[in-house]
């Protein structure tokens, strides 16, 4: 990162992205922290090492577009403005939590931040952005839907579909490809007959951009790019952000498929401490300010889990809640 760069940035955006890839990080280590404790049941897929493309890309959008998110989420909803502690209580399994504690890490949602949910399928979010974008493109509005995945999923049919489709009629999407070089496992070299998956837009008419994935202002530009290009109706972009994830694919993963060195080379791109050593030699934000952000984080965190573990849990009476609808209302309870 340019540090002469930081007079083309908004003050309150520089500060917002420091604030929210510190919270996306700590998040994460919290969560983690509190399975081990016992207050969160079940796996959680953390995106440690990958804030800066959950964080840059969400920060082009606009409160009314709306984004598909993936297992490995959290970095994505609160990139977009989730609240962490309805997040913690879903992640707790709490009846506050957004999907009152039965949508779990896997599938949180809120329509009200544009966040049409995120999805245990890989590749699940394809066909849901590309067919909100066909709705704002038929009726006229001035949104677009991104839709996050991984290196893995871009190899599945859903991605060619929609990619097809999207691309024949120019709809106002964005594929946001977090390349973090494994699919659980498997490295990309090993999935995948080309490195750079951008390419692959080509074949559907659209462009694919390649943006370093730790670089959280490259990644804002690109979205940014993509999104003006979308909302001039020129059609949908892929957007590979080359990154990595520090921690296994779960929880518990034992990572012996990582290459000897990698991890230690990628951490010292760590996009987190990077951004904010950007800050202070740009002269954007002093020391004390960063510290002031960073002691608000934590403390909001407190204030999460404690709202979790202090939370009911789902009643039986509830189970069909929300499952189906009242035909008499049209309503969904």
């Amino acid at each position: 990162m340019d540090k002469d760069k930081s007079t083309h940035y908004p003050l309150d955006l520089l500060k917002r992205l420091f604030r929210r890839m510190t919270l996306v990080r700590e998040f994460e280590l919290r969560a983690i922290k509190e399975r081990r404790r016992g207050l969160i049941p079940g796996f959680i897929h953390s995106c440690v090492g990958q804030e800066a493309t959950a964080v840059g890309a969400c920060a082009a959008l606009s409160q009314a577009d709306v984004i598909t998110s993936t297992h490995r989420g959290h970095g994505h909803l609160l990139g977009k403005g989730g609240d962490p502690k309805y997040m913690m209580a879903e992640l707790a399994a709490r009846s506050s939590g957004y999907c009152l504690g039965r949508g779990g890490s896997l599938h949180i949602a809120d329509f009200d931040l544009g966040i049409l949910g995120a999805n245990g399928i890989v590749g699940g979010g394809f066909p849901v952005a590309t067919g909100a974008a066909l709705a704002y493109q038929m009726r006229g509005d001035a949104q677009i839907a991104l839709a996050f995945f991984g290196d893995g999923a871009i190899n599945e049919g859903s991605f060619h579909e929609a990619a097809n489709l999207a691309g024949l009629w120019k709809l106002p999407v964005i594929f946001f490809c977090e390349n973090n070089l494994y699919g659980e496992g498997t490295p990309q070299d090993m999935q995948a007959p080309i490195a750079d998956l951008a390419l692959r837009a080509g074949g559907y008419g659209f462009p694919g951009v390649i943006v370093d994935g730790n670089d959280v202002l490259a990644v804002y530009d690109a979205t940014q790019g993509a999104r003006h290009r979308a909302l001039a109706g020129d059609g949908p972009s892929l957007i590979e952000a080359k990154t990595y994830r520090f921690r296994g694919h779960y929880e518990g993963d034992p990572q012996v498929y990582r290459r000897p060195g990698e991890l230690e080379a990628w951490q010292a791109r760590d996009p987190v401490p990077a951004f904010r050593t950007w800050l202070l030699a740009a002269s954007a934000l002093n020391e004390d300010e960063l510290v002031e952000i960073e002691s608000s984080v934590q403390s909001q965190l407190d204030e999460a889990v404690a709202f979790a573990a202090a939370s009911p849990t789902p009643q039986v009476d509830e189970a069909l809640s929300g499952v189906y609808a009242d035909t008499h209302e049209g309503l969904v309870f």
